[in-house]
């Protein structure tokens, strides 16, 4: 059986780089990209690690409630008293650090990321990824295809 290989198998023109960039550009921003993916990967722990905090304050709660019943109310004052609702960094709560992370650091990178594609390859993304797909893709072959509409057809 053979493979049916459309007509254009290349790859979405938002995906090339545009003429005269040389290969140094290509590969700077695809460090800078793979640096903003990090950010982001961190940004997500950062809101896990919100989440996380926020539903063991709540569970905390539950157990202040459950040691007064089991009338250890001395304890579970100390406990609802200095730890119940308790900031985990200074004068912050995990809300205000995620605002303060995003505010002026996120959203600054990402927005200085942009301004050096724009500048420099006409805000084109991952043009050294599409660069990497178009030497390692076989083509003609099923599960290659340069892009969605390849697939379609098919």
């Amino acid at each position: 059986m053979s493979a049916h290989v459309p007509s254009e198998d290349l790859p979405d023109p938002t995906h090339t780089t545009p003429h005269g960039v040389s290969d140094e550009t290509v590969g700077a921003l695809g460090q800078l990209s793979e640096a903003l993916e990090t950010v982001d990967q961190a940004r997500g722990h950062l809101y896990a690690f919100h989440q996380l905090t926020g539903a063991a304050d709540i569970k905390l709660s539950e157990a202040v409630t459950s040691l007064r019943a089991a009338g250890h109310d001395a304890i579970a004052e100390t406990l609802e008293r200095d730890l119940v609702g308790r900031n985990v960094l200074a004068g912050r709560w995990t809300f205000q650090i995620v605002e303060d992370y995003d505010d002026n650091y996120w959203e600054l990178f990402r927005t200085l990321e942009k301004d050096a594609r724009d500048q420099l390859v006409d805000g084109r993304r991952h043009l050294y990824e599409a660069r990497l797909k178009q030497q390692e893709r076989s083509r003609g072959n099923s599960g290659h295809e340069a892009t969605p509409e390849d697939v379609s057809a098919l």
